[in-house]
């Protein structure tokens, strides 16, 4: 795994956070939305929040195995950090109005598990060829789907980025939970929309192509192209390459909670 969150050119803030938990398979990007850096209370309200949650559920089922596990622990970590940023923006005047969207990912085994909510995406580089996975909860994607608006056109819309769907807004939220199978040498991105609008998919598949074997030089040569064609928002890139069966470090999760205890 490997993770990267940049400002951008024309940001003053960086109102993305990342998390990566290698010992859980877990990696999570928040874009978040609001004024006076409220954006960036949120995000990371959200990270911190569906990192914590998940996990604890792990450590959990270390006792007591669950096998369900990961589609309920996502589920549930998404709707608390929801519950959480909502509550939050009616408590503090100052934060009115904040929102986030969020990706977040968990690999098991040889599967992953995807919960999101807004236009932050999770895209699969497999023999040479990008896909996204996440489908946009956006007004233009939306449109997109109903065949009244082309991939071009979405690019090129100044409506590309109102969400339809983004943590904090209302008391509960929506998101798409999916498992997908995995394979080895796969490589997973997880980014921000400060990067795919920015860069087209074309140009992140040439990236991966050229750069694939360093996720470090893949990382930070998106983040350099994107701000060198002007850096417009805020850019988040994580990648993961996965091997068959991961599992997880459960001693490595069980000494993280108890430093956090004696803390």
């Amino acid at each position: 795994m490997y993770g990267l969150t940049d400002t951008g050119r024309k940001r003053e803030q960086n109102e993305d956070c990342i998390a990566l938990v290698p010992e859980a398979g877990l990696v999570i990007v928040a874009d978040g939305m609001g004024g006076h850096q409220a954006g960036e209370v949120a995000s990371k309200l959200a990270v911190d929040s569906i990192a914590k949650y998940v996990v604890d559920s792990f450590i959990d089922s270390a006792k007591a195995p669950n096998p369900a596990l990961e589609i309920k622990s996502v589920g549930e970590a998404v709707q608390q950090a929801n519950r959480a940023i909502y509550e939050l923006s009616r408590q503090r005047p100052e934060c009115a109005g904040m929102g986030s969207t969020v990706v977040t990912v968990v690999f098991y085994d040889d599967k992953l598990c995807v919960g999101h909510v807004g236009d932050s995406r999770l895209y699969r580089f497999r023999f040479g060829i990008l896909e996204q996975i996440t489908q946009d909860h956006s007004v233009i994607q939306e449109l997109v789907s109903r065949g009244l608006a082309t991939e071009e056109e979405a690019r090129e819309s100044v409506s590309k980025n109102l969400v339809t769907r983004a943590l904090g807004i209302d008391p509960a939220v929506l998101p798409d939970i999916s498992e997908h199978n995995v394979m080895d040498e796969d490589i997973y991105l997880l980014c921000s929309d400060g990067l795919n609008d920015v860069l087209a998919d074309g140009d992140i598949e040439m990236i991966l192509t050229e750069h694939g074997r360093s996720l470090q030089t893949a990382a930070q040569t998106m983040v350099e192209t994107a701000n060198a064609r002007g850096g417009p928002d805020n850019i988040s890139v994580i990648l993961v390459r996965t091997g068959q069966n991961f599992l997880r470090h459960k001693e490595a999760l069980l000494k993280g909670q108890k430093a956090d205890e004696e803390i």
